[in-house]
């Protein structure tokens, strides 16, 4: 079991590092989602041992630990699954993908959003104080 594991958590950030390589959204996806599942996995021994607490002295020494790495076990696969969320709602289709058309006008459209942002900010603020200067 504990090569199990070893093999589990490895392939997590394994998967992560092989998809990001591929230069590619689409295949950085697809090994988000394979990470996910050996995170997955990982869950489901820790939630075994933890069941397996009942049966054995030696496991019960142990029973806050597993309780701690079942919640970082959890939260490392809500990370992943937010990044896949957020790769699956992007224009960019990947690094392969992007020459230097693309990417200037990726930057550029990335600051005007910011320009309209800071625009937006500065009218919100203009507007509270015409507020405040009316009463």
């Amino acid at each position: 079991m504990k090569d199990q594991f070893r093999r589990a958590a490895l392939s997590v950030s394994n998967n992560i590092a092989e998809g990001f390589e591929r230069g590619t959204t689409a295949e950085l996806l697809s090994f988000l989602y394979i990470a996910r599942g050996s995170a997955g996995e990982v869950r489901s021994m820790l939630l075994f041992c933890k069941r397996l607490d009942m049966l054995s002295s030696e496991i019960s020494n142990f029973k806050s630990q597993i309780s701690d790495l079942i919640l970082l076990a959890e939260s490392g696969s809500r990370q992943i699954r937010a990044w896949a969320d957020h790769l699956q709602n992007t224009d960019i289709q990947g690094q392969r993908r992007l020459n230097d058309k693309t990417r200037r006008a990726f930057t550029a459209e990335r600051s005007t959003e910011a320009f309209m942002q800071k625009l937006q900010a500065i009218r919100d603020a203009a507007g509270k104080t015409e507020d405040r200067l009316a009463e």
